[in-house]
């Protein structure tokens, strides 16, 4: 069953689109990991420093191997966040 996952992340103060083109890097690289569906992140309209991170894997396992392929590459820079995020993991079952 696919694994849907939503990250609300914090931007230091003006730094809100200089963190979402980071992580806009970062998303292309997650599109070509095998099993990731989706990767996109977002910027809050009304409050430029809060960003969304919209994950989907096709299962658990990719999820995992996706977890396994972060730890290795290079942390983001501190300055540009507040926090480390809050994260909520769903599974993905469509209804309509």
């Amino acid at each position: 069953m696919a694994i849907r996952l939503v990250v609300t992340i914090t931007a230091a103060p003006g730094k809100g689109s200089e963190l979402a083109q980071v992580y806009a890097a970062r998303c292309a690289e997650a599109m070509k990991e095998p099993g990731c569906e989706q990767f996109e992140i977002f910027q809050s309209v009304a409050q430029p420093d809060r960003l969304a991170l919209l994950e989907r894997w096709t299962d658990q396992a990719a999820l995992d191997v996706h977890a396994g392929v972060n730890s290795t590459r290079p942390p983001l820079r501190p300055e540009l966040r507040v926090g480390s995020g809050e994260r909520e993991d769903y599974q993905y079952n469509r209804t309509r």
